[in-house]
């Protein structure tokens, strides 16, 4: 019997229109979302754990944002930035700025993607500092772009296939405690990790060579691994002791994600450049890179710019999304989430012997599945099983990390008890399943 229903249609056209290229982690079709709630195009509801990658933090259809979105349509959507000024772009570079770390100066310019302001971070820091080479480390994710490829670890689905990549780009290895590539544990280790820069500099990359190290605060797609807390203050006084600049790529932490409204202030660092994205704007495509005064304006007039790059409506957007933040204290219940998620998490790690680990900061949390603890093998298949065990039943989530084994949780931070409790449930009866 031929399925007549609105899914099916789409399902067809999406195969027959689009290449496999593009992934899809379910076979469904959004119709309306609200807050924390999606529904398809059948009329199926699901509670959302993955805020299409960590974009809604504000929650879906967040009605500031949807008010400032039309009200600025209404009056003009495009007339390049290069070619007239307007007042949203310059209203929010000097709030992004206000609310960045640190007591240096700072000047901010925008973009449309993630992976763009890793590029343009990459061409200031290139020109700033005169030198080509850079450093990102394993585990890290950076985007598609060439560059953005070439910066990020995991090969298979992102560079194969794809290459030769970008030169003059470094790996170094992250501080991944729970798999540390030095055999050591913290805290006797004392960080060795960081201090291995100085060595780095000896065999792969010359320090005086090097324009900048690029780093996640909290490692993303590679698996929310989270440093320990002395480990980027040893890291910066490297790169500060060899005029090397640091790059933090806040695309997925920041925003709130993690409890803080930029995840480096948990280590109470300061960054030479960021690169924004994601939340920033609840799902409009707009991205920031922004640095200490001195570094954004070193690259000569018409050197940076994108015809689209801090798009009015865009700009609206994020200024409504940083209102939100102020009006509805969005860091205090980031806070709270993170708190009720650690605890229940905990308990689980407790009782379920397939989690090998909790960890990350705020709500911005991982489950590492393992189905040997002590040898510490990666649970990709569980996984891969739990993620459709939950869309299946109501559930959207996401898995992550270079062996496929983690689960992370990037709900909307405006998510109701209500609606967490119950996507917690799905989830627990999710790890029961594929414990058996």
């Amino acid at each position: 019997m031929t399925d007549t229903s609105k899914e099916a249609s789409l399902q067809q056209l999406r195969t027959s229109f689009i290449p496999q290229g593009p992934f899809n982690i379910t076979p469904y079709f959004a119709q309306k979302a609200s807050g924390a709630i999606i529904h398809d195009v059948e009329g199926r509801e699901f509670i959302d754990f993955a805020g299409g990658i960590g974009v809604m933090n504000v929650g879906h259809c967040h009605p500031k944002v949807v008010s400032a979105i039309k009200s600025q349509a209404e009056k003009f959507t495009h007339t390049c930035f290069h070619i007239m000024m307007y007042e949203p772009y310059i209203e929010l570079a000097k709030q992004i700025c206000e609310l960045m770390p640190g007591k240096s100066e700072k000047m901010a310019m925008f973009a449309n993607s993630g992976a763009e302001a890793v590029e343009n971070a990459i061409k200031i820091a290139r020109h700033y500092t005169g030198r080509n080479a850079i450093i990102a480390l394993e585990n890290g994710f950076h985007g598609r772009t060439y560059m953005g490829m070439s910066l990020t670890s995991k090969v298979k689905p992102y560079k194969q296939g794809f290459g030769p990549m970008m030169s003059e780009v470094y790996r170094f290895p992250s501080a991944y405690c729970y798999r540390c590539s030095l055999g050591l544990k913290y805290p006797e280790c004392n960080v060795a990790c960081a201090d291995a820069l100085n060595d780095f500099f000896i065999s792969y990359v010359g320090a005086e060579n090097t324009a900048a190290l690029i780093a996640e605060p909290v490692l993303g797609e590679g698996g929310f691994i989270t440093p320990p807390p002395e480990y980027f203050e040893k890291l910066i006084k490297i790169c500060r002791d060899n005029g090397i600049l640091f790059i933090a790529d806040e695309v997925q932490s920041g925003f709130g994600r993690t409890g803080k409204m930029m995840a480096m202030e948990h280590w109470n660092q300061e960054a030479d450049i960021t690169t924004l994205g994601k939340s920033m704007a609840a799902g409009m495509p707009l991205s920031a890179v922004v640095g200490k005064k001195e570094i954004m304006n070193a690259p000569q007039v018409g050197g940076l710019g994108g015809t689209y790059g801090g798009n009015p409506i865009c700009c609206a957007a994020g200024l409504a999304v940083l209102d939100a933040f102020k009006e509805e204290n969005l860091l205090e219940k980031s806070v709270t989430l993170g708190n009720t998620l650690r605890e229940k998490f905990d308990s689980w790690q407790k009782r379920y012997e397939i989690i090998g680990e909790v960890r990350g900061l705020g709500p911005m949390l991982a489950l590492e599945l393992v189905t040997d603890r002590e040898k510490k093998t990666p649970a990709a298949n569980q996984a891969k099983a739990l993620v459709k065990f939950c869309f299946e039943h109501g559930l959207i989530l996401l898995s992550c990390g270079n062996y496929g084994n983690v689960i992370r949780t990037l709900m909307p931070l405006v998510i109701t008890k209500e609606q967490l409790d119950k996507g917690l449930s799905i989830l627990e009866e999710g790890i029961v399943a594929i414990s058996k």
